[in-house]
């Protein structure tokens, strides 16, 4: 996104950074299942063809725990199943290794560390 800043706006671009970083935060995610906005602020962004709706909902208390909670358990979710994803991804191109005595290796020696 912001590539696309730099190159359609030239050296002026950084005028239009808080646009992008607006764009950005209430754009869905995949891996979370929602817009960042909505991860942080627990409700979705009101843009602003939002702002001539009247009337805000308003939660109290134990109500702002829940849903909170309820949050967090399905980022934890969402992040869970794209974690697998990408496991999946790396795995088909894994091929399994198996070293029997007397084969050749390298070794890493990192001087701070010792040998891994």
């Amino acid at each position: 996104m912001l590539r696309a800043c730099v190159l359609d706006f030239g050296g002026n671009w950084v005028d239009y950074l808080p646009l992008a970083e607006f764009a950005y935060n209430n754009s869905y995610q995949f891996s979370i299942g929602m817009a960042p906005y909505e991860t942080f602020y627990g409700r979705p962004c009101r843009s602003p063809l939002c702002w001539i709706e009247v009337g805000e909902r308003h939660l109290l208390g134990l109500e702002i725990v829940q849903e909170t909670i309820e949050k967090i358990q399905l980022i934890k979710e969402n992040l869970k199943i794209a974690q697998d994803r990408q496991k999946s991804y790396a795995d088909q191109r894994r091929r399994p290794l198996e070293f029997e005595e007397g084969d050749w290796m390298f070794v890493k020696v990192s001087p701070r560390r010792g040998i891994f």
